[in-house]
């Protein structure tokens, strides 16, 4: 993606790995949209941190920062034992799988990488092995979204009204999106539409990250409140929805994202409007076989109670809005049944949610599990 810092475009991937320090390189999302910084994680600990406190964000990214993360503690062994490299590379996996839980693509990236590394028989090797995997999985990511783009776009139509929900764009993929894919595909072909932004609080990523992505792309866009998504569909304002996913379920076409995509499934389908997914291969989990059994992360409660921004010194600073001495709940994710999605946007076609576990083989699916 292309950014404006000043008077110059500058192109930037979401997530990058130095091999030469051994860091992981991730754009601050924390501070956007009012500030772009580079930060670079020393070792895999603090890449997991960075997971974990939304440094990074969004399935693609987060997974292809566990998988430079997993790099990153494999680089930083300096024994030669291999059995004693492996059991490493174990808690490092498992450190970096427990930075959020939800989102299936960190354990997808992880284990591509580790069935690589297994086949090398230095400890040296298995380092080298490591850092090719996770630069592949990155490429992988990026091309996954241009597919999605490419597969999509037909959706978008002149004159188009589009909402979207949280960040499913390129600051959720290490380049270019899943749900904003077929938008600048559209747009690069000339068609003009119009964005609806839901702010999606608590963390507001709508009206921090996608408003800003969509602005330095110039693509027409409004930010409205969450609440207003209903309205709008009701006055006949919106024509399509498209939404990411942290976790789609291969057998049964169910899908984890963003708290509130499932209200936004069931206003569409009340209204008639087509509600799409779109993910690359490695959101697919082809092992769970109910929704329920999703893992959803139950975030900290100041981020209901309160909000961030900057203020006018440009210092992030943390508000209280709430109540004092009110509680809060605040799960971070939903889940939105197969039957309310009209199809899912991947990068090997557009399929019906039911359909997932019939394409599985055109979808990655090597083996049963």
């Amino acid at each position: 993606m292309n950014v404006n810092i000043g008077r110059k475009r500058s192109h930037f991937r979401t997530v990058a790995f130095d091999l030469k320090k051994n860091r992981v390189l991730l754009i601050e999302q924390r501070l956007l949209p009012h500030q772009f910084k580079i930060v670079a994680t020393r070792d895999y600990r603090e890449t997991a941190q960075a997971i974990t406190d939304m440094v990074v964000r969004g399935a693609g990214a987060i997974g292809a920062t566990a998988a430079y993360g997993l790099a990153q503690g494999a680089r930083a062994f300096t024994g030669r034992n291999l059995e004693k490299f492996h059991a490493h590379l174990e808690k490092v996996y498992q450190r970096l799988k427990a930075a959020r839980p939800t989102a299936v693509d960190p354990v997808n990236a992880m284990d591509q990488l580790r069935r690589q590394v297994a086949s090398g028989l230095s400890v040296t090797e298995c380092q080298t092995l490591a850092c090719d995997a996770a630069e592949a999985f990155a490429n992988e990511d990026v091309a996954h979204c241009r597919e999605i783009g490419e597969q999509g776009a037909s959706l978008i139509t002149d004159g188009m009204r589009v909402l979207t929900h949280c960040n499913a764009g390129w600051l959720a993929f290490v380049d270019i999106g899943s749900a904003t894919a077929p938008l600048y595909t559209a747009q690069s072909a000339g068609r003009k539409f119009h964005v609806f932004c839901s702010e999606t609080r608590p963390r507001s990523q709508g009206a921090t990250l996608t408003a800003w992505e969509l602005a330095q792309q110039g693509v027409s866009h409004q930010v409205i409140a969450d609440n207003a998504a209903g309205h709008l569909m009701q006055r006949g304002e919106v024509d399509l929805v498209i939404v990411g996913s942290d976790r789609t379920l291969g057998r049964t076409g169910e899908v984890a994202n963003k708290i509130g995509t499932y209200t936004r499934a069931v206003l569409a389908k009340k209204h008639n409007i087509p509600f799409y997914v779109a993910i690359p291969l490695s959101t697919i989990d082809w092992n769970l076989k109910s929704g329920l059994d999703i893992p959803i992360e139950e975030r900290h409660e100041e981020e209901v109670l309160g909000a961030w921004g900057t203020a006018q010194s440009g210092k992030r600073t943390y508000v209280r809005v709430a109540n004092p001495g009110s509680g809060a709940r605040n799960p971070g994710f939903d889940v939105t049944p197969a039957d309310l999605i009209t199809g899912i946007i991947t990068p090997a076609g557009i399929f019906k949610p039911k359909k997932l576990w019939l394409n599985r083989m055109r979808l990655g699916f090597a083996s049963e599990s």
